[in-house]
């Protein structure tokens, strides 16, 4: 009896040792300066030091089900796995032609689920991965990030704050920044990803998420009003109005469930980011986000052809100098298809008003616009044809529309009005991604969130939204500082992936010229800011905003944006602070490209060009005219030889106000 009650106490306390796992961990990133710090008891929480200084305190992670249990620390734990990873992965679509993808990592095993941990030179990152073999229903996730001080922070709040916080899971994903410390975030008000917060003594810092699939995406609030974080993710829909909003295009949630996604066996969820660099400059070229997303799925992609595309919207179908009355009509088109052959452009798009206004259906064609002779006309002329389509119009006869659409020979589509990221809209956009590889339809997703793994699963899928970019400026006055916003997005939403910002303006002003106008729209900054734009912001699918009336007066700058590569080789990160300047190279083949663009404030660079051997190279440059902070379209375009060398490494640049920078240099 005796030793029947001692077998059963030890046993109990065996059980109970097992189930209170070891209580700390550390992980270091392979170059040991990021160190995340993970604790395993009752509570599963976890910390962040960079270069020896405490960033992120202890902050609490877990997962709720619907059933009552959770994926935490009281669960039965039952071993640590510590592995490395290291290897070079090739890139078809992408800033650079190959990525090195090495961490240490650490999993924790519990009896319900795993909970992973990376480390990176550039961040740290944990996923949540479930061993159940069934469906299940998650009712809510903790999140948090508490930091070690009320540190600065760039914040893009969902727009209108005076919403719920359910009706603000209705978002475009795009809205400027609010520079503020934490705690003075507004109550109420969610945040989407990406988000940045300035490290005081130097440094910057991520936080966003990858491998977003069959999952809400996570936004941030903080109505604490302290200097912590808290995830937040959109409830999963009970009632959608769909064909309703912009044209009946949307589909707008009216009702809730009390839960966050439906799972599936064994789903692992998305993994939570938190990107940290030295320096402002070198989260200019972050990887976290790609070597996070599930790898490209089997197939081939061949057929996927990256590029440029003459557009249509922005410049309102404004042309001049024709013989024709200009508008959405088979002229036009074949009008922009001529240009974009003259000068080597890839693809026209039809944007919105090609399909019957309000029908929201891809078959209804408007008579103005015969498609076949459009498409058969690119065909001939070597340039392809891109067609804008609302979400609702896509999504109720999706395979149809992509069946019907690449058998006329479309190349791709430009979905707009998603506007949501709750767990069906996600897989609305993985659905239209494998359809779209199944058809060899490329597609551009317009008034979604922003990138989080699927343009790496899915090459088809060429850019995304999710950005406050050049349209915004048709609609608004000098409240609007959108020359801040470009050099504050390339160190945060840019972290994320591609953006379609649609640059290219040839209608340029300073600061207090600018004016909003719809049908001769005009950016706010230089001329050769819209050029640098091309260099700096990421994009392998990338339009001119502009009227083909227009760039045919300015040739010089046409031909140099019509030569500029959308895919790179490589990229290397030359200097910058985030909201006040930013200079990035890239590399296509043997020719290097290098941007510079600033804010209001003139600016005087040294640029260096010591990523080039040593040498002589032809340059070319487009810099701001001696004129071009009066007159925003003055510039000077120069060809010159220059020598690198160890003691001469580096070529002076002068930015005007809203300014910009840019070069070609190739070896001699």
């Amino acid at each position: 009896m005796k030793r029947g009650l001692l077998a059963l106490i030890l046993a109990v306390l065996m059980t109970a040792m097992a189930t209170a796992a070891p209580k700390s961990y550390s992980l270091s990133s392979p170059d040991g300066k990021v160190v995340a710090g993970i604790s395993a008891g009752n509570e599963i929480s976890w910390t962040l030091s960079f270069n020896g200084k405490s960033i992120i305190s202890p902050s609490a992670i877990s997962m709720t089900l619907d059933d009552g249990t959770a994926y935490d620390g009281k669960v039965k734990f039952l071993k640590a796995i510590k592995r490395k990873g290291d290897e070079t992965v090739s890139t078809p679509f992408y800033k650079k032609a190959t990525v090195n993808n090495r961490y240490n990592e650490l999993t924790l095993s519990y009896k319900t689920f795993d909970v992973v941990f990376r480390a990176y030179d550039q961040g740290v990152a944990y996923r949540f991965v479930s061993k159940a073999p069934a469906p299940f229903v998650v009712k809510n996730e903790q999140a948090t990030f508490n930091f070690a001080g009320d540190w600065d922070a760039f914040i893009p709040y969902v727009r209108d704050g005076e919403r719920t916080i359910k009706q603000q899971f209705n978002s475009s994903f795009e809205h400027i920044y609010a520079h503020i410390p934490l705690s003075e975030w507004t109550t109420g008000r969610l945040a989407f990803l990406p988000l940045a917060v300035q490290i005081p003594g130097g440094g910057l810092l991520n936080i966003t998420e990858s491998s977003l699939e069959h999952y809400p995406g996570m936004y941030l609030w903080n109505e604490d009003k302290d200097s912590s974080l808290e995830g937040m993710w959109a409830l999963y829909p009970k009632d959608i109005a769909y064909g309703v909003a912009h044209n009946n295009l949307q589909g707008i949630v009216m009702d809730h469930e009390d839960f966050i996604a439906v799972a599936d066996p064994g789903q692992a969820f998305p993994w939570r980011i938190v990107t940290i660099t030295a320096n402002d400059a070198e989260m200019l070229d972050n990887d976290m986000v790609f070597n996070l997303s599930r790898p490209q799925v089997e197939g081939d992609f061949s057929w996927v052809k990256p590029g440029k595309v003459a557009w249509d919207w922005w410049n309102d179908w404004n042309l001049y100098g024709v013989d024709f009355k200009a508008g959405i009509n088979t002229e036009t088109y074949k009008y922009y298809i001529d240009f974009a052959s003259s000068h080597g452009i890839e693809y026209v798009i039809l944007d919105e008003g090609w399909a019957v206004t309000g029908a929201a259906d891809m078959f209804q064609v408007i008579p103005e616009i015969d498609l076949p002779e459009i498409i058969n006309y690119g065909k001939s002329k070597n340039v392809g044809i891109i067609l804008w389509a609302g979400y609702w119009a896509v999504h109720r006869d999706m395979e149809h529309v992509f069946q019907h659409y690449s058998e006329m020979g479309v190349k791709g589509f430009k979905i707009d009005f998603m506007d949501r990221d709750d767990q069906i809209m996600v897989d609305f956009c993985w659905d239209a991604a494998r359809l779209g590889a199944k058809y060899h339809m490329m597609i551009d997703f317009h008034g979604a969130y922003k990138p989080a793994g699927l343009l790496r699963t899915y090459p088809n899928v060429i850019n995304k939204e999710g950005v406050a970019g050049l349209e915004n400026l048709k609609w608004s006055g000098q409240e609007l500082d959108q020359v801040g916003y470009d050099v504050t997005i390339p160190y945060v939403r840019m972290v994320a992936g591609p953006m379609d910002y649609t640059q290219g303006a040839m209608r340029n002003a300073t600061r207090g010229n600018f004016y909003g106008i719809n049908n001769e729209p005009m950016s706010q900054g230089t001329r050769c800011r819209q050029l640098a734009e091309y260099v700096i912001f990421e994009a392998p699918f990338t339009m001119l905003c502009d009227s083909p009336s227009n760039y045919m007066r300015e040739e010089e700058c046409t031909s140099f944006i019509a030569s500029v590569p959308t895919v790179w080789d490589e990229t290397k990160a030359l200097d910058g602070k985030i909201g006040e300047y930013a200079v990035i190279a890239r590399r296509s083949g043997k020719d290097w490209y290098v941007g510079a663009m600033n804010d209001w404030n003139p600016m005087d660079l040294d640029i260096d060009l010591g990523f080039l051997p040593a040498g002589k190279y032809s340059i070319e440059i487009f810099r701001d005219g001696i004129n071009a902070d009066k007159a925003a379209r003055d510039y000077a375009h120069e060809k010159k030889e220059i020598s690198v060398s160890a003691s001469s490494p580096s070529v002076k640049a002068h930015l005007a106000p809203g300014g910009g920078w840019v070069a070609k240099i190739s070896k001699l």
